[in-house]
């Protein structure tokens, strides 16, 4: 693998004292002449929007139909301990773009776009030699141009990004290596009419009341994962006619579905995504790993794999070992915060889980929780559904547990992942644990202490007791913060 490394002391120079100043690094990165670029990897990455892991047959859904995912699956290696670091788009992709956690790079609500001055990775991968372009929804909030992107276009919808996608493909310099990101709506809300699956016959998650209205809704997100899935098989298609030479494919999400218990929370069914590479001559085709990764190690992963030296300051840590064989673990824990969006959803928590274990902090027990699914007026955000959670409530003790569970919370929350993987029955109490939740505990709060983590509230939240009442998008809109204000 070609390297040419940065100095240390010319980073140090040109960052300042944090060693944070990332929109420095396209000034510090080695430049390559076209012998090097003939060398440098194509890297192709597919975000998905809202795709929980469990919703996928590489990862042992038997009853979802997402056969191109299983093409991927079969043709390199499917990742299954990787997480993203917040769960919601904009924290999440802000993380893997700059590869710094919320705290550091201050996109922590949703809608925050990161500090001034953060560059991140296309900057740095177009002064390494590539072209560097995104398509559909891929940064959030429409914040591509603070990225440096050579191209960017969207986001629109499904075929609509694909044709954008086929005419920048047709018309680019081939010759020249490429970093390209596409962005995929699907499977957010408002999820795709159902024709796919018979929603008496799925499965549903534990996590949720099963009422007539809630398996026709997780009957269409299943149909918004195969649309996601079929535009993926139309989107390889594309690339692999038009971009020759050597080739790094990447799936993943930027967090889970939109369920309760899922996106907005911390718990797997929001934190844990699908990832799954194909490079030829490097990944084993039909193989598995369970090396723990984080979304914002995307970033010194492909600086390294493309000849370039991983600037220190980072949270992020490369895995380009584990990808390149020479390795088989990379990270001993996650770390996750959720800070807010809007004011539909007020419950700053923090998580740290290992291979079994999650510990998890609520930092304001005394607030409700509730999300876009229980606040938003919009039917299809989730309303639909959780009216007949409410009802169902009334008289099945099963239901009205449920509904208790996510909206009244603990500050402390300890699951043992191998007996308990939905996370259902929390272990914060029994003293047999007293000894492991104060280590995580301690471990969790140095970390945040390390971040210069605030635990700041981002919004107004409801107190528990309080009366709850539906927001409005202008009412949305009006506690988002005063920047870009997208993708409600």
């Amino acid at each position: 693998m070609n390297t040419n490394p940065i100095p240390r002391r010319d980073f140090i120079k040109a960052t300042g004292a944090l060693g944070l100043g990332l929109g420095a690094w396209s000034r510090l990165a080695v430049a390559t002449d076209s012998k090097q670029n003939a060398q440098l990897p194509n890297i192709i990455v597919y975000i998905s929007d809202d795709h929980g892991v469990l919703f996928a047959e590489p990862y042992g859904n038997q009853e979802i139909h997402t056969p191109n995912l299983q093409q991927l699956a079969d043709e390199g290696t499917t990742f299954n301990q990787a997480f993203c670091v917040s769960p919601c788009c904009g924290p999440s992709r802000s993380a893997m773009f700059t590869g710094l956690w919320p705290a550091k790079n201050g996109a922590e609500p949703n809608h925050m776009r990161p500090k001034p001055g953060l560059q991140g990775l296309p900057g740095v991968l177009k002064s390494l030699g590539y072209e560097t372009a995104a398509i559909g929804k891929v940064t959030h909030g429409g914040w591509e141009p603070m990225y440096e992107f050579d191209f960017f276009v969207g986001p629109r919808s499904g075929k609509k990004d694909l044709e954008d996608a086929s005419k920048y493909l047709a018309n680019r310099d081939a010759s020249k290596p490429l970093c390209l990101f596409f962005g995929a709506h699907f499977p957010h809300t408002p999820w795709v009419e159902n024709t796919e699956y018979d929603s008496d016959k799925l499965t549903m998650p534990p996590t949720l009341v099963d009422t007539p209205v809630m398996r026709e809704e997780h009957a269409k997100y299943c149909s918004s994962v195969t649309a996601t899935d079929t535009l993926l098989g139309d989107f390889r298609e594309l690339v692999n006619k038009h971009v020759p030479g050597e080739q790094l494919f990447i799936y993943t999400s930027d967090h889970g579905a939109q369920f309760p218990f899922a996106k907005w929370d911390l718990y797997d069914a929001g934190i844990r995504v699908p990832f799954i590479g194909v490079w030829p001559g490097h990944l084993q085709p039909g193989t598995t790993s369970e090396a723990t990764i984080c979304l914002p190690d995307l970033l010194p992963t492909l600086i390294e794999l493309s000849g370039g030296e991983v600037p220190e300051g980072l949270d992020g840590q490369s895995f380009a070992g584990v990808l390149t064989g020479e390795k088989t673990t990379h990270r001993e824990c996650s770390f996750a915060t959720q800070s807010g969006d809007s004011d539909c959803n007020v419950y700053p928590s923090r998580s740290l889980r290992t291979r079994d274990w999650k510990y998890i902090l609520n930092l304001h027990p005394e607030f409700q929780h509730h999300t876009f699914i229980t606040r938003y007026v919009k039917e299809d955000a989730g309303q639909v559904y959780w009216k007949t959670w409410l009802e169902a409530a009334k008289t099945d003790p099963t239901a009205a547990a449920i509904v208790q569970r996510h909206t009244i919370r603990p500050a402390e929350e300890l699951y043992d992942l191998n007996a308990d993987p939905h996370e259902l029955h929390n272990l914060a109490t029994d003293p047999e644990h007293a000894e492991r939740l104060a280590n995580m505990r301690a471990e969790l709060r140095e970390w945040m202490a390390s971040q210069g983590d605030n635990e700041t509230v981002f919004g107004r939240p409801l107190l528990i007791g309080e009366p709850v009442t539906l927001l409005t998008t202008k009412q949305v809109q009006d506690a988002l913060p005063k920047q870009k204000r997208r993708n409600i």
